[in-house]
């Protein structure tokens, strides 16, 4: 599905973005909170057990948040789902089957819908790879992180460079799409350690990866120790630097980046994260997971609960396992808007933010940006964050949405 070049379509009731076809896309987002360790830079709800996972207890409940989602958006049909986590892939292939047959009783599914499932390259998850091919899943997305040892002992990753590349090149016999994740901006990281290991990627890349530049967030081991001064990210001028690298390397290779974070051939881009940035509606279901669905009332933001447990006896009680679902007022969307549609490179088309936010755009604040030169105009209208501004990218929404 290529990125479209005019204003992205919407439907004049529920704002909406529609999908390709004309049908408004809707994706399902499905979050199995467990991992085999915790890495020291995620914040994620993701949660080790050393006792085994009550897996079939845990599908009961998926399938019945499930049921759940459905109730509140008859008519939909699915243009995308995304087994999310935590580490999906420690889930059986029944499993993840079970759940995509449990969709297609409650929805009818666009007939190119994507299915994506993110995967550890460990050699056993790897091995179940087939698995989830026969269940339906038609593109993975693996979490690499590095191409070398040392790096990855550093990250808390389980794997090796080459078990890594095994999974890779495993994915790419059996799926026709796959993408694969790297962290950059690690301490100690020169250029042309970086410059090296990208082109190391791309040897292994068919159309997408996603690069990221490694952040500190609260309340992780990583945070942890640069509180006591033994973890400390890159200068921001190498930060800087390591960024335009990415680019430079990435555009040359014909994967430039339709994201902050992402990159793809045209054609490529990941379909559900697609619809997360340009607004779209989707349901969440599982521990700690968000949804965006569109009621006769307006647009509702949902969370469930984030501990496992806790959700699954409340999913059981009572059908559903929310925390949270609550109206969106015009300007809460009108900023949600802003803070997703503003990390796309194409950016976002003036008449679509007024139909979610029922305004225009701050003229001063716009102007502002425009003459600093972090925002600017696409040939097709559209307003997007410049090269220059992207590197300060939340700054720039910030002061756009204030």
């Amino acid at each position: 599905m290529e990125s479209p070049v005019g204003p992205i379509p919407l439907d004049p009731v529920s704002t909406t973005i529609k999908a390709s076809a004309g049908e408004p896309a809707f994706g399902i987002y499905l979050h199995w909170p467990f991992c085999l360790s915790k890495c020291p830079y995620c914040d994620f709800n993701s949660h080790v057990r050393a006792e085994p996972i009550d897996e079939p207890r845990f599908l009961s409940g998926l399938k019945r948040e499930l049921a759940h989602r459905a109730s509140l958006t008859p008519g939909r049909q699915v243009s995308s789902i995304f087994f999310g986590g935590g580490t999906p892939s420690l889930m059986q292939g029944s499993t993840v089957a079970a759940l995509i047959d449990a969709i297609a009783g409650h929805w009818p599914l666009a007939p190119q819908v994507e299915i994506t499932l993110e995967a550890n390259p460990t050699s056993v998850e790897a091995e179940r790879f087939a698995a989830y091919r026969a269940a339906g899943v038609n593109r993975v997305s693996l979490g690499v992180q590095a191409l070398d040892d040392a790096a990855l002992q550093s990250l808390g990753r389980k794997h090796s460079a080459a078990e890594a590349l095994r999974a890779v090149k495993t994915a790419a016999s059996l799926f026709e799409r796959y993408s694969f994740d790297l962290i950059y901006g690690r301490p100690g990281q020169t250029l042309a350690d970086w410059r090296r290991e990208l082109g190391d990627a791309l040897h292994y890349a068919r159309d997408h990866l996603s690069l990221y530049q490694l952040t500190i967030e609260p309340e992780t081991p990583f945070a942890q120790l640069a509180a006591s001064g033994r973890f400390t990210l890159p200068e921001a001028d190498l930060g800087r630097d390591l960024w335009d690298l990415t680019q430079e390397v990435m555009n040359k290779a014909g994967l430039p980046a339709y994201e902050v974070s992402n990159h793809a051939r045209p054609g490529a881009e990941s379909r559900h994260n697609l619809l997360y940035w340009r607004y779209g509606e989707y349901a969440g279901v599982g521990p700690g997971a968000h949804g965006r669905l569109l009621t006769p009332h307006g647009r509702r933001a949902q969370a469930t609960l984030r501990q496992p447990d806790l959700w699954l006896k409340t999913v059981e009680e009572r059908g559903e396992g929310l925390t949270e679902d609550m109206p969106l007022t015009r300007e809460e969307q009108a900023d949600e808007f802003l803070l997703m549609g503003l990390r796309l490179t194409e950016g976002i088309a003036p008449e679509n933010f007024r139909a979610v936010a029922g305004r225009d755009f701050d003229p001063r604040r716009l102007q502002t940006l425009l003459s600093e030169g972090m925002l600017e105009y696409t040939p097709h209208g559209r307003v997007r964050v410049s090269a220059e501004g992207f590197p300060v990218l939340d700054a720039v929404i910030a002061d756009l949405a204030a």
